[in-house]
């Protein structure tokens, strides 16, 4: 009886290397694919010094549409298509002024609008400033707020390794804060801009008046981290300065957008799906090779590379270019309410939006049991410094996915250079490294296939 237990645990030993083996091999050539038969730097070429800013609603968002799924459809895949979604359409209009009075003495700082800002009156607007660091701040103020710019100035905090910690730690009060400042009857809103660095670009992002009357709105900037720096030094001498702001963006009626979408079917089992993606919009002050090119074009490479190798999955695998992640997630929203109605089963969804920088590892939002099976992949990452395997936030695209059973994943890649670029108008081609893109691309596809190849455990631990 122990003679048969061993043998069976000797052959069970056997299958388990060779299918390691195995996939050191096909990771082996996702990567070598990767780094020298790679598309994905020229795509982002092309969207970036091509086509240019595609902020939601715009002429170029609609150019990238076109552009990349007619790069798919070169890659010889099974469907390629477009799925339909309405999206805001916000403008930002002529370039923004803004300046410090200090007594007779006129310093201008760089400001953005942030999304979805109203504008100010034509001639602008000139009052008083009052310097606060949190939201909670404005109720312990009250009725001095009344008539000024409320001017909030709490940094990203330099102590977290993890830089998507720090922005999480700060970034309510550039989406919030015109919304709470309006209740005590501010003017405007000036906000420090979401970046480690001190340099003189803004960063522009999303802000929401929520349900506060239209009435009630408020024009709401950015302003550079220099600027917030000598706003704030300059207060402490003169508390009674004055701050001139102006800018003359608006929101326009919503306008028909596209989620892009290329597939492979699966070979043993179409009717599950996984999913791999990012954003195809960016922000308006660049053209956003970071925020999100980098990751679209990885997922794009994603196909390619399985194309190249003659790779044929059991699951049906799907690149998926969302559109509105941006002002407003409608993107993956609507692919969420079409995979219901069409009664879909995804069981993997992976995203790359932390940009396009060596990486690191994954975050992952899935069970324990399923968890569990992932960190036994670690050590095929290794040898190409993927690292870290973490619990945590998968992507803003694929959160609103609710299939039962289902793990999300993000891909991590070293964020310490991150929000020097993030929202800004330095967020070019020209900060993009063409061989870390290829490696996260391939990183992604090398997981891609580790998920293909064993699936998922459902509730029961099957």
């Amino acid at each position: 009886m122990k003679k048969s237990i061993l043998a069976v645990v000797l052959i069970l030993n056997s299958f388990f290397l060779f299918a390691q083996t195995n996939d050191e091999k096909t990771i082996k050539e996702i990567y070598k694919s990767s780094l020298t038969n790679s598309q994905c730097y020229a795509w982002l070429d092309y969207l970036s010094n091509k086509i240019g800013p595609r902020l939601s609603g715009s002429t170029n968002a609609e150019k990238a549409v076109v552009y990349t799924k007619a790069q798919l459809e070169t890659l010889g895949l099974d469907r390629v298509y477009l799925q339909e979604v309405m999206v805001p359409k916000w403008v930002r209009g002529e370039k923004e002024t803004a300046y410090i009075l200090d007594n007779k003495t006129k310093i201008n700082v760089p400001i953005c609008a942030l999304g979805g800002s109203v504008a100010t009156p034509k001639k602008g607007i000139t009052a008083e400033v009052i310097e606060v660091h949190s939201i909670k701040e404005l109720t312990d103020l009250g009725d001095k707020i009344r008539g000024k710019i409320v001017f909030f100035n709490r940094p990203m905090e330099a102590e977290n390794i993890e830089t998507f910690k720090s922005y999480g730690g700060c970034v309510d009060q550039r989406y919030a804060g015109a919304k709470e400042a309006s209740k005590f009857g501010a003017l405007a809103t000036i906000v420090r801009s979401m970046n480690l660095r001190l340099d003189d670009f803004p960063h522009t992002g999303a802000q929401s008046y929520g349900d506060i009357p239209k009435n009630q709105y408020i024009p709401t900037a950015a302003i550079s981290t220099n600027g917030a720096e000598l706003l704030s030094k300059t207060l402490k001498k003169n508390v009674h300065l004055k701050f001139y702001l102006k800018q003359s963006c608006q929101q326009m009626e919503e306008v028909l957008s596209y989620n892009v979408i290329g597939e492979i079917k699966g070979s043993e089992h179409p009717e599950n799906i996984l999913i791999v993606g990012g954003h195809l919009d960016s922000w308006d002050l660049a053209d956003g090779s970071h925020d999100d090119g980098a990751g679209i074009v990885q997922s794009m490479e994603v196909l390619h590379i399985f194309k190249s190798m003659g790779y044929k999955p059991k699951n049906t695998i799907r690149a998926v270019l969302f559109m509105n992640e941006e002002n407003g997630g409608r993107g993956g929203k609507k692919y969420e309410e079409l995979a219901q109605i069409n009664k879909e089963n995804h069981i993997f969804a992976l995203e790359s939006d932390s940009g396009g920088f060596s990486p690191r590892g994954f975050s992952f939002e899935s069970d324990d049991a399923n968890f569990d099976k992932i960190l036994g992949y670690k050590n095929l990452f290794e040898p190409y410094l993927i690292h870290s395997f973490t619990k945590g936030h998968s992507g803003s695209d694929i959160e609103p996915l609710t299939a039962p059973n289902m793990v999300k994943a993000g891909l991590r890649p070293d964020s310490q250079r991150y929000f020097d670029y993030h929202h800004a108008a330095n967020d070019k081609f020209d900060a993009i490294n063409k061989r870390e893109l290829e490696l996260g691309a391939a990183t992604m596809a090398s997981l891609m296939y580790l998920m293909d190849q064993n699936g998922i455990l459902n509730k029961k631990g099957v």
